[in-house]
């Protein structure tokens, strides 16, 4: 089973990724964003920003203390998160399958497809 600190090392893989687009593809392509990411089998929550800068104010705590709401949640196990931070599992497969979950708006969906590729 993956840790926090793994998940947390994952983040910074994607965050990395997103860096090496330019950053006039990144203002055009990301809308900033507030998303949580809920880890069950972690019982933890990270709460961040997407920005065309990269993710910002990654925080976590146990799952349930915080109801403040996001604009995008994401349900995951912490080994598939790590194994799509690290590219060992498509996120598109991911989806499909419903290892990840999302709830998000219409719009939100369709930029996060883009964005997947």
């Amino acid at each position: 089973m993956s840790s926090i600190d793994a998940c947390l090392d994952g983040f910074a893989l994607v965050n990395q990724r997103i860096l090496e687009h330019p950053r006039q593809e990144r203002a055009r392509r990301i809308d900033e964003r507030s998303i949580a990411v809920v880890v069950p089998d972690l019982d933890t929550t990270f709460r961040l920003r997407l920005t065309s800068e990269g993710l910002a104010d990654i925080v976590h705590h146990p799952s349930g203390t915080d109801g403040s709401p996001s604009q995008v949640t994401v349900t995951v196990g912490g080994d598939d998160l790590v194994a799509i931070a690290e590219d060992r599992l498509s996120a598109k497969l991911a989806l499909a399958t419903r290892r990840v979950k999302v709830n998000a708006s219409l719009g939100d969906m369709l930029r996060m497809r883009s964005l997947l590729g």
